[in-house]
Parts: C-alpha cells; sequence; structure tokens
C-alpha cells in the first residue's frame, strides 16, 4: 500500500500550495498549544475553512498540539481539541502525557498521533504508546532504515517517518537548550535555534572549564567547521519505495516555517515519486536543493551513519528560486491541480422534475431535484446537450468521470437551471465529504485525592562515573543514589549504605541494545540495585522485565498533575518533573505521585545522535570535551551510550542557599553530578544538608523565570 504523503501547512496559502500539489494530508496549528508558535498559523475562521476545503478534495486534517501544558493550561487544551473533534479534524498529535491521558479519556473516538516530540525509537516505546490508544507514531528523526523496519514490524500503530526538512541536532521533545539559554521552550513551541549559531570545541581540564576559556571573537565568515550543531536537510527521496515495503504507513514532510511556493515544489516532487514509484530524477534534486537546503542534503542518519558529512549550513548569500517559485505560485493560483472524481446520473422525464446523483469513489452519493422540464416550442434539448452542461465542473473540487443522462424527446430546459442542478448536486456531495464524523464527549475522570506531597524532600543524588562513588559520599546519607547502567558492565561490587541503589537507563538506544540493557539490568539487580529511573517510554518494558521498581526520570517531560496521573497508571512509584517548570508552578502542581525536582547540577541541554568530539578531532571521548560559544561560555560534553553525547549547560544550577525548593511538596530533591572531582560532590551535598555561601559560577536556571 502506498504510503501517506504528509505536507506542512504553516499558513492558509501553504495549506493551499500542499492540497494542490498532491498532499494526502496536511498538519497545521490551532491555538496556542502548537510546536510552531512561529508559524503564521491558523485563526478559528481559516481552521473551519481548511477543514472544509481539504475534506472536499480528500485530504486529511492533523492538529498539531504537541507542546507541554501547564495545570493551568490543560483545559484550554483540552477543549481546543474538543472543538477540533467536532469539527471533524482527523487527528490530533500530541506530547504532553497529561493531554493524551486527558484526550484519550474524554475523547475516545478522537485519533491520537504520538509526536515525534515524545521521543519514540523503539518498538518497546512505540508499543506503549500504541496500547494507549495511539492510532500512529511518530519515530525519531535518527531512526534508520534498520530501525523503522523493525518497529513497523514490531508495533500495531501505524508508524510516520520524516522524509525531508530540516534536522534538529538533538533528540526531539529532549532539547532545552534554548530554553535555558534564552527562556524561550522548543517543548512549547518557541525554539530560538541556538543550534545553528558557531561554536568550537575545546579539550577541558576534566573541572568542565575549557582550556580555550576565552576564545577571541568570530571573525569574518565563520569555517563550516564552527557549527558543529548544525545539521543538513534531510532528504530521503530515494528511499519511498524501501518505506513503503517495510510498512511506512506516512511520510512527513518538515516546513511550516516555510514560504508556501516551498511547500508547492517539494511536495508536488515527492507525490510524483510516490505515484510513479520511482526515485528522484537529476533535474528534481536540483529543484529540491535549490527550494531550500544547508550546502546540499543529507540522509546519514536513515543509512545508519553518523559524522562530520551530516553538517551544513544555510549560506548568508543564499539565493532565492525565483523561476522555480514563480513557476510554483502560478500553477497553485491556476488551481484544478487537485480534483475528486465523481460519476454523475441524471433523469429529465416530462411532467417530472428533474434529478441527478452525483457519486464519489468513497462511497458518497447525492441526489437532488430541480424544475419540471417543459414541452419544446422550438428545438428540444438532447440528452447529449444535457451531459455537456453537466460535466462543466471546472473551477470546484470535482471532475466527471463518467456521466448517464436520461432525457424523454420533446422537453426543454433552460442552461441555468441545468447549471443550477449540477451546482446543487457537487454542493450536497461536499456536505457528505466535509460532514464531521460523530465522536463521543465523555466527562473528565478525576484526578486522585490523596496527596502525595512532603514536608521536605529527602536528598538524592546521580553520578556520571564511579570514581564520585565514595565512602564520604555514603556518609552524607542520601536517600537514593542514581548510577548509569553502563556502569554495571565493570561494577563488581557497591559498598552498601542504607539508601537506595538506582539505575539510569540510557536516554537514548536501539531494539538491538536491549538483550545487552537486560543483561545489565540482571546484573544491577544481583548487585544490590532495587529500582530504574525511565526517561522514556521504551524504558517502562524494560524495567518490568526486570523486576525492578520505575521512577520517572526528566525525559519523561512531566509538566501537570495529569502526567502523574498518567505514569502512576503505568505503575511508576515517582517521577522527576520538567526542570522547565518555575518553582512555583512546581508548588502549585497536584501531586498524585511522589515527586522529584533537580535542584543542583548542569542541567542536560541536548542529547545526540552524533558523538561530537569525534567530529571535532577524531574519536576521543575519553578526554573532556566542551563547546565554546562566542561569548566564552563553555558547555561540557559527556560522552554516553551508543557514543552519543550529552551538552551541558555551562553553569550549575544552584539552591543551596534558598529554602524555597525546600518547600515545594517535593519528596525528593536531586542533586546531579556530571563533571564534578569526587570530594566537590561530597562538599556540595553537604552544603545542601547545611547550607553555605554561593559559588562564583552558577545559575538559578529556569527555577525562577520559566519558560516562554
Amino acid at each position: 500500500m502506498r504510503p501517506e504523503l504528509l505536507s506542512p501547512a504553516g499558513s492558509p496559502e501553504s495549506l493551499r500550495a500542499a492540497v494542490e500539489c498532491g498532499a494526502d494530508a496536511v498538519y497545521l496549528g490551532w491555538g496556542s498549544f502548537n510546536a510552531r508558535q512561529s508559524a503564521k498559523n491558523f485563526s478559528d475562521e481559516e481552521f473551519s475553512a481548511a477543514l472544509a476545503y481539504c475534506h472536499e478534495r480528500g485530504v486529511k486534517i492533523y492538529l498539531t498540539l504537541n507542546t507541554l501544558v501547564t495545570d493551568r493550561e490543560l483545559d484550554a487544551a483540552l477543549q481546543c481539541a474538543k472543538t477540533a473533534s467536532a469539527l471533524g479534524v482527523d487527528a490530533v498529535l500530541v506530547q504532553d502525557l497529561g493531554l493524551f491521558d486527558l484526550m484519550r479519556a474524554a475523547l475516545p473516538d478522537l485519533p491520537l498521533h504520538a509526536s515525534t516530540q515524545m521521543s519514540l525509537f523503539t518498538s518497546g516505546g512505540a508499543r506503549e504508546a500504541a496500547q494507549d490508544g495511539c492510532e500512529r507514531v511518530v519515530i525519531a528523526r535518527e531512526c534508520s532504515a534498520e530501525d523503522t523496519a523493525h518497529i513497523c514490524k514490531n508495533c500495531p500503530a501505524e508508524i510516520e517517518v520524516f522524509v525531508h526538512g530540516a534536522l534538529c541536532m538533538c533528540y526531539s521533545g529532549q532539547c532545552a537548550m534554548s530554553a535555558l539559554i534564552g527562556g524561550r521552550s522548543g517543548n512549547r513551541g518557541r525554539c530560538a535555534q541556538p543550534c545553528r549559531l558557531p561554536y568550537t570545541l575545546a579539550e577541558t581540564t576534566g573541572d568542565g572549564a575549557a582550556r580555550q576559556s576565552n576564545p577571541p571573537p568570530f571573525a569574518g565568515k565563520p569555517k563550516k567547521s564552527s557549527y558543529p550543531l548544525s545539521l543538513k536537510d534531510n532528504c530521503l527521496a530515494g528511499n519511498l519505495e524501501a518505506m513503503a515495503k517495510m510498512g511506512v504507513a506516512c511520510l512527513k514532510l518538515e516546513g511550516r516555517m516555510k514560504r508556501p511556493e516551498y511547500v508547492a515544489v517539494v511536495t508536488g516532487i515527492y507525490s510524483r515519486l510516490l505515484r510513479e514509484r520511482r526515485g528522484p530524477t537529476a533535474e528534481e534534486s536540483a529543484a529540491l536543493e535549490a527550494a531550500f537546503s544547508r550546502t546540499g542534503f543529507t540522509d546519514g542518519y536513515w543509512q545508519g551513519t553518523t559524522g562530520p558529512a551530516l553538517f551544513g549550513i544555510r549560506p548568508a548569500d543564499a539565493q532565492e528560486p525565483k523561476e522555480l517559485f514563480a513557476a510554483a505560485k502560478a500553477a497553485v493560483e491556476k488551481g484544478g491541480l487537485r480534483t475528486v472524481d465523481v460519476t454523475m446520473d441524471a433523469a429529465f422525464r416530462k411532467d417530472a422534475p428533474c434529478t441527478l446523483t452525483v457519486r464519489d469513489a468513497d462511497g458518497h452519493a447525492a441526489t437532488v431535484s430541480g424544475p419540471v422540464p417543459e414541452a419544446a416550442r422550438n428545438r428540444a434539448v438532447t440528452a447529449e446537450e444535457l451531459e455537456v452542461r453537466l460535466k462543466k465542473t471546472g473551477g470546484t473540487a470535482y471532475r466527471c468521470e463518467q456521466i448517464s443522462v436520461s432525457a424523454d424527446d420533446g422537453l426543454s430546459l433552460p442552461a441555468a437551471a441545468v447549471n443550477a442542478l449540477r451546482r446543487d448536486g457537487l454542493a450536497a456531495l461536499s456536505a457528505l465529504r466535509t460532514a464531521p464524523p460523530k465522536r463521543r464527549v465523555l466527562p473528565l475522570p478525576a484526578l486522585a485525592e490523596a496527596s502525595c506531597a512532603a514536608d521536605a524532600p529527602a536528598l538524592t543524588c546521580s553520578l556520571a562515573r564511579v570514581d564520585q562513588l565514595t565512602e564520604d559520599l555514603l556518609a552524607c546519607a542520601p536517600a537514593r543514589i542514581d548510577l548509569p547502567l553502563d556502569l554495571f558492565d565493570t561494577l563488581s561490587s557497591l559498598p552498601e549504605f542504607d539508601g537506595e541503589y538506582c539505575v539510569i537507563l540510557p536516554r537514548v538506544w536501539r531494539d538491538r541494545d536491549e538483550p545487552r540493557l537486560l543483561e545489565l539490568l540482571d546484573r544491577a539487580k544481583a548487585l544490590g540495585v532495587s529500582a530504574g529511573l525511565a526517561g522514556n517510554l521504551g524504558h517502562l518494558s524494560l524495567l518490568r522485565q526486570s523486576g525492578l521498581s520505575m521512577d520517572g526520570d526528566f525525559g519523561l517531560n512531566v509538566f501537570n498533575g495529569r502526567a502523574l496521573g498518567y505514569l502512576a497508571g503505568k505503575g511508576l512509584r515517582s517521577a522527576t518533573l520538567s526542570f522547565e517548570l518555575r518553582g512555583a508552578q512546581m508548588r502549585d502542581l497536584p501531586k498524585v505521585l511522589p515527586t522529584e525536582a533537580i535542584v543542583y547540577g548542569r542541567l542536560p541541554l541536548m542529547i545526540t545522535e552524533n558523538c561530537l568530539a569525534r567530529n571535532g578531532d577524531g574519536c576521543s571521548c575519553e578526554r573532556p570535551h566542551a563547546l565554546v560559544d562566542r561569548t566564552g561560555a563553555s558547555f561540557p560534553l559527556l560522552s554516553v551510550w551508543g557514543h552519543r553525547t550529552e551538552v551541558e549547560n555551562c553553569k550549575p544550577l544552584y539552591l543551596a542557599d534558598r529554602d524555597d525548593w525546600k518547600r515545594l511538596g517535593l519528596t525528593f530533591a536531586r542533586l546531579r553530578f556530571t563533571d564534578e572531582a569526587a570530594a566537590e560532590c561530597v562538599r556540595i551535598f553537604r552544603t545542601y544538608q547545611t547550607g553555605g555561601a554561593v559559588p562564583e559560577e552558577f545559575t538559578r536556571g529556569l527555577f525562577d523565570r520559566g519558560v516562554e
């Protein structure tokens, strides 16, 4: 079966371009809860008109409600979904676990799609979303052909793949760089794209301080190597047949921020390739690149490769393809590129109203009647003449593929009456095609009344290295110590203490890694670990198999009490709140599950498929590195599972000199140690127990200011 072609519609003009040029479906933003707040998006009137326009032409509309929402915003977001459902939207894309839980309860007939912002890249994660009611899962852009085929084979939901357009450096849904640097959250649709800025790679002393701590300002045009976070655009135009064979249900084109002419060009080419079951010609490839690219395209992730070849920038002097865009615009404005085939049956009888039945291939049939034909005074109208008039569907969404006209002899009917009969017939068919489906709206389930809020949190700590686990740290009596799972590849024992050991599962992995991960979980359990931190829906099946207790990590993006309720239903015993929440929002969040928050440490800005150290100066992950921006700020790089990189914030979050973090109702407060020396970990822990001086370099993170 041919995959669906899904095009971006950042504006009504782009929507028309997508539909006219062959899209099977479009995705768009309406209201305040979508991941492209800077796009033009749609007003209420435009949204209703878009639904009618698309459904009349057999094109689906998917609404993007794929941002994190606070407790105060949940009602408005749900009302947006209710209205869209009543109007007939075909599906809603969602990221927030709390909103997802609300919609599946209140709107059980509304199809839900798991947004790529849910960070799903394994069959286990996709199955978890499918079991909870997602009809489709949009998997991470970093998935290879092998990964995608495995997910398609092992997940009952439809699988959607991004095939063309911009690539984020970080796994979608896990990027906090824009939020922490400028307060504009990518998880809230406000990303400022700091990944497109220049950085340099520097070795560090091991304590997070860059040896190249004060680089000179960039002079002139930065070299290509100065953009280590700027990926080329994705182009998988040559792999569409392979995707169809492996069972990919939908091919998504990125570009809600792009102009309508871009949408027209890219949609038109991909539509042709799908219809004709082939790869692009040299001319089509050139047109795709001319429409928009960053020094060319890449299909590296699909091929399972990483490295410098995937990176590129948009040249400052890049020229707009005026002729290409002008031709695309003219074709769209002319219209008629997208029509629906219909058949007509008309009857013109003596002494009876004339009738017309119009049918489409989807099973709709509309019958209308007109005036009674009169006896001809001069020349009678013929069946052939009536057929010609009825087939004139120009300027509508329809094309008459076949017509049958039965007419008695000797009758007369004005041309205006025949035209009106045709218009009425097509309008009646349109009413059937655009009628919203009947969907239930059920009462909302109440949140659990019992509160899990605590008077004061117990301190926990997460470590990055074995050498940070010392007797002095244990003497601080943390309630829990979190250790990366991959450390258990070499650990032969764990020192005893009165608290609990917990494993941190890799934030990113693949299906092929899971046998090894299960081995390590068994080993950790044998050494005394009793729980695991789940930062992804795909972690849940692994932890269930291991028999370890489950706690939620920050990767789950818990932003509201409903998300806590959802995770409680999944069997988690606690969950970490998103560090994009303000302290006041954490305090007010309904705690239907014990909660944790990070109160110290370098907060993670990105998790990347590429090893940034290897991209910069060869495979040297054993040595500490950092990215240095144009201001001299140094962002340490941690090498993590799968030869990936986690980019840490330039300054640690520090709240030990304050008491308000103790009064948020948290059950646990976590100190997140990354590049600190063992003695520094102990010193900081004791400072949080007893108070202390403010360090020279620190940040309050988003605790006070929050995000847009």
